[in-house]
């Protein structure tokens, strides 16, 4: 129970079997208070019980938090499962040919009648064989001489040029940016491809100042990213935690149809969001948080939460529960589909009746059920923005897809340790996840950007600044 939660005569629900050790008529000459008090211990284990039950299709948990004896099974209407793969009449997708190195042209030496002269021949296929070549390391000597000078008597020494005093040329630096940045590998990890595929020794000090360069190398990118996103008609946020030296912190996304800006943040509040936004005043996508809930903008309200919020109530036992859960459940849903299946008029109109007369049925309940018909009446108006603005979708499915990544990192290496390498998962990140949106190839970007980072060169950040994102016009 809540605080300020009304005080009701409590009774076995109807239609039930009676499920306590004692009687009825025992339950009638019990004391108020302890009635009282019976309840309140019934609801508090009903409700544990819930919590205990739930799963990735209940709540907000991911899949990987799903006990592994207990996993979700995959609802299907089939008579029989549906093999992986795709369906038929998939559009198939076969290996691009590459541009060949080598030809071999191959003829046909005996027909299967035993001839073996053919007048005419000409290709039918191209068989493709890939293989990679013998990797060898362009190592370059840069001795420096000194030598006296006559004049004032002096040595003088020669200076190994500006582009490559770092040791590591750009397309090495980009490799281990790749390797420790894009793929969340450990330094060791990277330290032992180094060793066992490309036949470099390097040491973990040596890793970690490659990466410094190449953090260094793509912040001009990271700020083209987080304008252009503060500039972006609608963006999807969430937000998950990370830990700096064991100290919890958050990992802030904002994702666009063409950029992904990630921030790391000490908190997860107001100020953390404003921080993250500035002076942004788009079209929100969001989860159901608090801070998201004073957005004054329009603001579409994550059906997927909701609609796995109505599935744990569809799962409790209480009756009334239940009923509310899977009615909710079924509308949220229909209206989840209206995002490719656009309603009529009149299937426009019936829905919302059903959705008011369900908000109004448990409106006024000190349940669960009553707390989630609060929760719709509250996000009304957020519920079907996807419907009026072309370009949104009724989730925000982007956003948390744009965080797996930062999660699975987190889970690998338990955070970061240093303020140092906050800056570098967020830079890497938004690198990472913008290039995917353009079909860029981020270790062609990262050898670019380094590149020009060791000559003194701006950067070529015209991908970036040109992109045009699709504008939330009403329909």
């Amino acid at each position: 129970m809540l605080a300020g939660d009304v005080m009701e005569p409590w009774s076995e629900p109807t239609n039930t079997v009676w499920s306590f050790p004692f009687s009825p008529q025992d339950w009638e000459q019990t004391p108020p208070a302890v009635q009282a008090y019976v309840r309140t211990l019934h609801d508090r284990v009903e409700t544990l019980q819930a919590r205990l039950t739930q799963n990735s299709t209940t709540s907000s948990r991911p899949p990987s938090a799903d006990a592994p004896y207990k996993k979700p099974r995959q609802h299907t209407t089939a008579a029989t499962p549906r093999k992986a793969g795709g369906k038929p009449g998939h559009p198939g997708h076969r290996q691009a040919l590459l541009p060949p190195t080598t030809v071999h042209e191959l003829r046909p030496e005996r027909c299967t009648c035993g001839n073996t002269v053919f007048a005419l021949t000409s290709p039918y296929y191209t068989h493709q064989v890939l293989e990679l070549p013998p990797i060898a390391m362009e190592v370059t000597h840069w001795v420096l001489h000194q030598g006296w000078c006559v004049d004032c008597g002096r040595w003088t020494q020669a200076h190994v040029p500006a582009e490559h005093a770092s040791g590591y040329g750009p397309r090495f630096s980009a490799l281990v940016g790749e390797l420790a940045g894009t793929y969340g590998n450990g330094r060791r990890m990277v330290q032992t491809f180094c060793a066992s595929v490309l036949r470099v020794p390097i040491s973990l000090g040596v890793i970690q100042k490659v990466l410094d360069r190449v953090t260094r190398a793509i912040e001009p990118y990271y700020s083209a990213i987080a304008t252009q996103a503060r500039q972006a008609p609608v963006n999807y946020i969430d937000e998950t935690p990370w830990y700096c030296l064991n100290t919890l912190e958050w990992l802030w996304v904002m994702a666009s149809d063409t950029v992904a800006f990630y921030m790391i943040h000490p908190h997860r509040s107001k100020a953390a969001f404003a921080a993250l936004i500035e002076d942004w005043a788009g079209l929100l996508v969001s989860d159901g948080y608090g801070v998201y809930q004073s957005w004054v903008e329009a603001r579409q309200t994550c059906l997927a939460h909701l609609i796995r919020t109505a599935r744990a109530l569809a799962a409790r036992q209480p009756p009334a529960l239940a009923a509310c859960g899977a009615w909710a459940l079924v509308e949220l849903q229909r209206l989840c589909h209206m995002a490719t299946a656009p309603p009529t008029g009149g299937e426009w109109r019936a829905w919302y009746a059903r959705l008011c007369k369900l908000i109004d049925q448990h409106h006024d309940r000190h349940d669960d059920a009553g707390r989630f018909a609060r929760r719709l009446l509250r996000e009304m108006d957020s519920l079907w923005v996807f419907l009026a603005h072309r370009g949104v979708e009724p989730t925000n499915n982007r956003a948390e897809r744009a965080l797996r990544c930062g999660v699975l990192w987190r889970k690998r290496s338990l955070g970061t340790a240093s303020t140092k390498g906050n800056r570098w998962v967020e830079r890497i990140l938004s690198l990472k996840e913008t290039c995917r949106l353009h079909a860029r190839a981020t270790y062609a970007v990262l050898v670019d950007a380094v590149t020009r980072f060791f000559h003194g060169q701006p950067p070529e950040l015209s991908w970036i600044t040109e992109a045009v994102s699709t504008s939330p016009h009403p329909l």
